[in-house]
């Protein structure tokens, strides 16, 4: 029965020993750390243990544990099993514990894509094939973009466009940026239906060009063509003409009033192109009184300068939509109160007045920039008794101080604005009616050919003067 006994304990003891390992294994597995194979060998009975020699101990911990280098030894207590390190190896004991863990998210590698391919060559020894494939492959891509910004173009082109309301049209209608576009497209459009050429020349002066003025000399003298406008110049009379010194190609052209439309504006001045064929004026400018006379202003070739059968002188200016004057002198005793036939600018570009002369003997000097009343006067008086009603005026080539008048009853004058001289001066008689027009040469060269002046009268007569002789040098039956 003792014998039982003894042999019953140790299995006792095997069965304790069986369980703590697992709950430890356990345990183990709880914290996430995985069992070891089992380092201890099947356990031996103490008198066994007490047997066993220390060179079998140390055989059996090289052998069995390796590298390890721990050996499992048994207390006196035989339920407790002890894991100590090895003294002869000098390690230290390893103690479990519960570690906190971190949980940290990186980003992903950012991968870089292209969707075009480089211009440069993987290796230099490329051949030319591959060349002329990558050439290919950057037109088609740009292409493709184009066609992508004409799609998306086309998209915002599609969206349909807000209609105006009618107070929205009449303010556009009549807006002063939309009156000037207007102005200047008509003029365009006219001359692309009546002429090929150069239909955007603009005479305001905007689109200054260097242009050949020179007519041809000597060429025989033919018709060409007629200036006429249903509406302004139709039961008019022709008072005055001028030609364009900055554009030859364009003349003015002043007329009196029309008796059959007595709500139309008394006087009106046009502006007519023979450059290109169209029926049309290039300009219309009118005032309230008939225009007698008109001239292009010299040195500022937007400016027209009109006198009035009132006795005003309006300004006109091709810059302005309007067709009113922009400027007019005051109707007073110190201007002119009787018809205006003369108008002229003379001087220089830095210094230059406008001249004019009016049927009742007094020539007025006036500034462009100030019309409100003139810079001086002079009465035109023959023998200090008799006043010459001036119909026409002339200033020879580079003089501001003389020049020649003629008159209503067929006589011309020489006259001088300023000295010991100034006023009427000598008399040419040769005319048998009013003097129409009066011209000096204006032909610059070697010879001088300032004396010489040309008339033309009512009584059907054109003459040539020169201020050298009284009498005509050459007197001709004009067919007018």
């Amino acid at each position: 029965q003792a014998d039982l006994q003894q042999k019953k304990e140790p299995a006792q003891e095997d069965s304790d020993l069986d369980r703590k390992r697992r709950e430890t294994e356990a345990l183990l597995q709880s914290i996430g750390i995985s069992p070891e194979p089992p380092l201890v060998p099947t356990p031996m009975s103490p008198s066994s243990k007490s047997v066993s020699t220390p060179s079998d101990a140390g055989s059996q911990d090289s052998g069995d544990l390796g590298p390890i280098g721990r050996t499992l030894q048994w207390d006196t207590d035989p339920s407790v099993l002890q894991l100590q390190s090895d003294s002869e190896l000098g390690r230290r004991l390893h103690k479990l514990g519960v570690s906190k863990i971190t949980q940290v998210d990186f980003l992903p590698r950012e991968v870089v894509s292209y969707s075009k391919e480089t211009q440069t060559p993987l290796a230099t020894h490329q051949s030319e094939e591959d060349e002329d494939d990558e050439e290919m492959v950057e037109p088609k891509a740009q292409d493709d973009l184009e066609m992508e910004n004409q799609d998306q173009k086309q998209e915002v082109k599609e969206a349909p466009p807000r209609e105006l309301t009618e107070e929205e049209k009449q303010q556009v209608l009549h807006s002063e940026e939309f009156l000037i576009f207007f102005d200047r497209t008509i003029r365009v459009i006219e001359r692309a239906l009546a002429e090929d050429s150069d239909i955007f020349f603009d005479y305001s002066g905007r689109d200054v060009e260097e242009k050949d003025g020179d007519v041809q000399a000597g060429a025989n003298l033919s018709f060409n063509r007629q200036f006429y406008d249903e509406h302004w110049s139709k039961h008019r009379v022709v008072s005055c003409m001028d030609w364009s010194l900055q554009y030859p190609e364009l003349m003015v052209a002043s007329y009196n009033n029309n008796e059959d439309a007595p709500h139309e504006p008394d006087g009106v001045a046009l502006v007519w192109n023979m450059k290109f064929k169209k029926t049309t004026p290039e300009y219309v400018f009118h005032c309230q009184s008939s225009v007698m006379s008109v001239c292009f202003a010299r040195f500022h070739p937007n400016l027209v300068v009109g006198g009035t059968y009132s006795g005003q002188i309006v300004l006109w200016d091709n810059r302005s939509h309007r067709r009113t004057p922009v400027q007019r002198t005051p109707l007073s005793a110190a201007a002119h109160t009787h018809p205006v036939y003369c108008v002229n600018v003379v001087g220089t570009q830095n210094a230059h007045n406008l001249i004019t002369v009016s049927t009742d003997g007094k020539m007025c000097s006036w500034s462009l920039d100030m019309l409100s009343t003139p810079q001086e006067s002079m009465e035109l008086v023959y023998n200090k008794s008799k006043p010459v009603a001036v119909t026409g005026m002339a200033f020879p080539t580079g003089d501001v101080n003389n020049f020649v008048v003629g008159s209503e009853e067929g006589t011309v004058y020489t006259a001088c604005r300023h000295g010991s001289k100034a006023g009427i001066g000598e008399i040419f008689e040769g005319h048998q009616g009013p003097v129409t027009g009066i011209n000096c040469h204006m032909a610059v060269g070697p010879i001088d050919f300032s004396h010489l002046f040309v008339t033309s009268s009512f009584d059907w007569t054109v003459k040539l003067w020169t201020t050298k002789v009284r009498n005509p040098s050459w007197g001709g039956m004009g067919n007018a």
